[in-house]
């Protein structure tokens, strides 16, 4: 079976279609000189056949599975559960067409015991060593085992309580591995050989990520975005980098223009001291640019920098993963933009401006847009909003508290508008996302998984709304001293964060002088003689941002 590598200095370009849309970006990011972790891809073809476990297939994973950890063992000079150099990796998903958050995503792989103590010689941070030992148990426990996180949260508060730290960032390295033992024992039961071999940890991590294809969130995604018509999703083995290793370490997510108002300024999160799940997870309010100017300012230089060349390269706004390693940085994914109706028009405006694409292509980019629906809108209030936010889909909504999927469908099922009010912006709630007119959450940050999703359906969304409590059981919310009950109205603004009790008016207006600027492009279009412009490849659909 053929592997694709990245990172041996190849310039070849390959399909979205063979290798999913994710390593197809990397390959081009690697070929651009950007400094990208080495990988290797196992293609979209696999898929149906390991989770039919067809005998022809397994073979073919575990062969590319050996000869793609050759490589990266070449490519970094360290050996995969080695004692002394140990070599980490991340086992990620990848689609044809972006899919965040929908599909699993395993990382450590390899952090068997010996490899604990290869990380604390060769870095000198035992707290970073137990830290991945730790976060590799949760991660392969409920994505490879199927195991409920609920334990694994209870020894946490444990261990936080008993240390009287404020959370899991306070802990040290022998509270860590404290944690990473009482962990070990609640899963030894299920080992099978996987706890101290690498190479089964391998293979395991890249099963689950092949049979995420068909879990229900997966479905219910594609359905919603007509997308039943994709064949699988790649898996992509990529050399780990630690964000976790201190506060000159960290995990962001950027875009290059703001995807909820198209403002052109980059939009970045960045959670010291952190792995990437972290922040694409939603359960971590993340810091922002500020912070990176402040803490870190030559790579908040050189992420603008790669921000720019991005667009140029793919010709639209870009949504990148990236980790920063020792105050280095890595640049780990880059997709086009998930973006709002309206960031969608500037866009296309703005980028023809910039002389980025042309009128043709940015016509292209916003057909399947309803112009006539594309409105700014703004509460008509007085009086202080109940509690504060980050914005992170811009718009209004109004509409009756849920505090649970099932309640969301049950109220829109009855004719009522729901607003779905969450403690974290998780994926598994794509069912409620698609069915309320707006979304909350206590924690979370503008670049998770679910923001995203949320902005590509229209939907305006809050996150971060610290002072707010969630008690789905009793069917209620706390926010900032006020008590709001599941069918009580209330009306946000995805735009300022702000929330309010009751339902209020909206002031609607409409961007005028954008939409006369695309009258008079599609007028010039047809004088041409050219018919509706249709996008002309896949790279163009992909952009699409509905």
């Amino acid at each position: 079976m053929h592997i694709v590598r990245i990172g041996d200095g190849s310039t070849e370009r390959h399909s979205a279609d063979a290798i999913g849309a994710k390593a197809a970006n990397l390959t081009r990011m690697a070929a651009l000189g950007l400094p990208v972790p080495p990988a290797f891809v196992l293609p979209v073809k696999l898929c149906a056949a390991i989770i039919d476990g067809d005998a022809h297939a397994e073979r073919h994973l575990r062969d590319g599975l050996k000869e793609g950890i050759e490589f990266l063992e070449r490519a970094t000079g360290k050996r995969f559960g080695d004692r002394r150099h140990p070599l980490l990796v991340s086992v990620r998903s990848g689609a044809a067409r972006s899919m965040p958050g929908m599909l699993d995503t395993v990382l450590d792989v390899g952090c068997t015991s010996d490899a604990v103590h290869g990380l604390i010689r060769t870095t000198g941070r035992p707290r970073l060593a137990w830290d991945c030992r730790r976060r590799f148990l949760e991660s392969y426990a409920e994505t490879v085992l199927g195991f409920d996180p609920a334990p694994f949260a209870a020894r946490l508060a444990e261990l936080t309580a008993r240390e009287t730290a404020a959370g899991l960032r306070e802990l040290d390295s022998e509270a860590l591995e404290r944690l990473a033992t009482d962990e070990q024992g609640l899963i030894e039961d299920l080992d099978d050989g996987w706890l101290e071999d690498a190479t089964a940890q391998l293979d395991g991590a890249a099963r689950a990520v092949y049979r995420s294809w068909t879990s229900e969130r997966a479905q219910t995604y594609r359905r919603l975005q007509k997308l039943e018509d994709l064949r699988g999703t790649a898996v992509t083995v990529q050399a780990m980098v630690f964000g976790n290793g201190g506060l000159t370490s960290g995990a962001g997510v950027a875009f290059s223009r703001d995807p909820s108002t198209g403002l052109p300024r980059p939009m970045i999160d960045l959670v010291l001291d952190a792995q990437g799940e972290d922040v694409v997870s939603g359960r971590r309010t993340p810091d922002t640019e500020e912070t990176i100017a402040r803490l870190l300012p030559a790579i908040e230089t050189e992420l603008g920098d790669i921000l720019k060349r991005l667009e140029r390269e793919f010709g639209d706004v870009q949504d990148i993963e990236f980790t920063i390693e020792d105050g280095r940085l890595w640049i780990l994914q880059t997709r086009s933009a998930k973006r709002t109706p309206r960031a969608a028009l500037r866009i296309a405006i703005d980028f023809v401006h910039e002389k980025l694409i042309t009128p043709r292509e940015a016509l292209q980019r916003i057909d399947g847009i309803d112009l006539d629906a594309v409105t700014e809108t703004e509460l008509a209030v007085t009086g202080d909003p109940l509690i504060t936010g980050i914005g992170a889909s811009g718009g209004i909504a109004i509409g009756r508290a849920a505090f649970d999927s099932e309640s969301a469908l049950r109220l829109t099922s009855s004719g009522e508008p729901a607003i779905l009010l969450r403690p974290d912006t998780s994926t598994a709630d794509v069912a409620g996302f698609a069915v309320a007119a707006g979304i909350v959450t206590a924690v979370g940050a503008r670049t998770a998984h679910a923001a995203l999703v949320a902005r590509q359906l229209g939907k305006p969304c809050i996150v971060g709304c610290n002072g707010m409590t969630i008690e789905a059981a009793a069917d209620r919310a706390h926010l900032a001293g006020t008590t709001i009950s599941g069918g009580d109205w209330i009306s946000i603004d995805g735009d300022s964060g702000r929330i309010y009790q009751g339902r209020r008016e909206i002031c609607v207006t409409r961007p005028e002088a954008e939409l006369a600027e695309i009258e008079q492009w599609r007028a010039e279009h047809h004088a041409h003689g050219h018919g509706k412009p249709k996008p002309t490849h896949k790279q163009d659909a992909e952009m699409s941002p509905t």
